[in-house]
């Protein structure tokens, strides 16, 4: 289950109950900051929380306008600015020097929300554009790239770009300005070999909120047991893998067979197709190996998709053992997805915090 999920099991929960809330959704962030656009954190009307918007250092003030957006049913637009220098800020171990900005919003909107994130999911990927403006907090619209939401005008391009991209946005669009939520569609995970290495990579994936298929022609291997429910399992020989399984821009792909034919097929049935990431176990010289044999078949991998496969797959961590390597390969998949640097986050904060 995700951060998400579990807010809004909560929040349905609180509802069934009679107990009143608020929903507080991170809208814009400067400088350094514990959490990015669409972090979420709902607060009930007995002071009871999930998710969160801050490392816990905003907790105090964000109850108190939770209090006073459940009390008065209207949504507030807040800004929790902690870039001043005053060492007593610092001695408070707040520990982070940026602002973060808040829509916090009544029970009443917060499930009409709720709502269409249950239903967009597991759907295709669509675009929730916020109003930020004073006057229509809390009204949103719903944009899909099939085109069948009302025309808005460039706002409609900057939801379709932010949709390409899979990231959130704020953009002020014609006097208006605007939180692009991209949702629906969360990115796949395949796992190309179900040895006893897959499970954890697996199991972090699927914590990480991705949609885990393995795939494996090796049937005894495939089994419920070994793997986080709602994993789904094919069976299927390396050579269907295009066919078994839809490659898109959404699926991040781990060729993990430990056969050096096996992941030749995969690799083989990979080429052309649009997926976000590649990564194969084993040195790069075995990668370089494959790419040669398939070459040899007349199968090249032109430089934008070799920029997509990463041999040996994961990130440089000193993992050792299965668990670790999990850990490492993840963490490269997660800075594909997010487009981040994979750079220690000390340098990157401080980096932008000079800027």
């Amino acid at each position: 289950m995700t951060e998400l999920d579990g807010i809004l099991e909560t929040m349905n929960d609180w509802d069934s109950r009679g107990v009143r809330f608020a929903l507080a959704t991170v809208v814009g962030v400067r400088g350094s900051t514990y959490r990015g656009l669409a972090a979420r954190q709902a607060v009930s009307e007995h002071s009871a929380s999930v998710g969160t918007i801050s490392g816990g250092c905003l907790d105090n003030d964000l109850h108190q306008v939770a209090t006073t957006v459940i009390e008065s049913s209207t949504p507030r637009l807040v800004e929790f600015d902690l870039t001043a220098d005053d060492e007593a800020i610092w001695g408070w171990g707040i520990g982070c020097n940026g602002a973060t900005e808040v829509l916090v919003e009544p029970s009443s909107s917060a499930l009409e929300l709720a709502e269409r994130l249950e239903t967009t999911s597991l759907g295709r990927r669509s675009a929730i554009v916020h109003s930020l403006e004073p006057e229509s907090l809390g009204s949103r619209r719903f944009i899909t790239p099939a085109g069948d939401a009302p025309v808005l005008g460039k706002l409609t391009e900057a939801a379709e770009e932010a949709m390409r991209e899979g990231r959130h946005r704020v953009v002020d669009v014609e006097g208006e300005r605007s939180l692009i939520e991209v949702v629906g569609s969360p990115s796949k995970l395949l796992v190309c070999g179900a040895g006893h290495d897959a499970d954890p990579v697996v199991r972090y994936g699927s914590e990480l909120g991705f949609e885990s298929i393995v795939t494996d022609d090796r049937r005894h291997l495939l089994t419920a047991e070994r793997f986080p429910a709602g994993t789904e399992l094919v069976h299927a020989e390396a050579s269907e893998l295009s066919s078994a399984i839809t490659l898109d821009e959404r699926t991040y792909v781990v060729l993990m067979s430990h056969n050096y034919l096996r992941d030749l097929e995969y690799l083989r049935q990979l080429h052309g197709a649009d997926v976000a990431y590649v990564g194969a176990l084993g040195p790069s010289e075995r990668l370089d190996r494959l790419y040669a044999d398939l070459e040899s078949e007349g199968i090249v991998f032109d430089d934008a998709a070799r920029r997509r496969i990463r041999g040996p797959a994961g990130l440089d961590i000193g993992a050792e053992g299965p668990v670790e390597i999990a850990w490492s390969i993840m963490s490269e998949i997660l800075t594909v997805r997010t487009d981040s640097s994979g750079e220690p986050v000390s340098v990157v904060k401080r980096r932008r915090v000079r800027d």
